[in-house]
């Protein structure tokens, strides 16, 4: 099912921007906020996984129900869970679709990656503490 991918940042993730290795940032940043009719209709209950898939790459994150989202929308915060899809492409202004991104989501039964691993599969670097 397409949906439409809005990121923007989070109290819960702003407060652990100095502890990307830690378990509560990745549960924050790994989180696929949706609308509850659209988890219904696609079978997914409350913290299961999915994979999302964009034109710019894929990632696995938890479904969480989200009821001030429309229909066919998520929210994902900014991070490297959300930096998996959306494009690079700034079309000459500088900043990427972060608000226009077009996304497939599904069930899935694979694990959501540590951040480090994330990082490292985009040619990054381990955070530090």
């Amino acid at each position: 099912m397409k949906f439409l991918l809005n990121t923007g940042r989070t109290i819960r993730q702003g407060s652990f921007v100095e502890r990307k290795n830690s378990p509560a940032y990745r549960n924050e940043a790994s989180s696929c906020r949706m609308n509850p009719i659209d988890m219904m209709e696609l079978g997914i209950e409350e913290g299961a996984t999915i994979r999302a898939t964009a034109p710019a790459g894929s990632v696995v994150m938890r479904a969480l129900p989200e009821s001030g989202l429309r229909k066919g929308e998520i929210f994902v915060c900014l991070g490297p869970f959300a930096n998996h899809l959306v494009s690079t492409e700034t079309h000459g202004t500088g900043m990427p679709d972060f608000k226009t991104t077009r996304v497939e989501i599904e069930p899935t039964d694979e694990r959501i990656a540590e951040i480090w691993e994330l990082m490292e599969s985009c040619g990054g670097s381990r955070y530090e503490g």
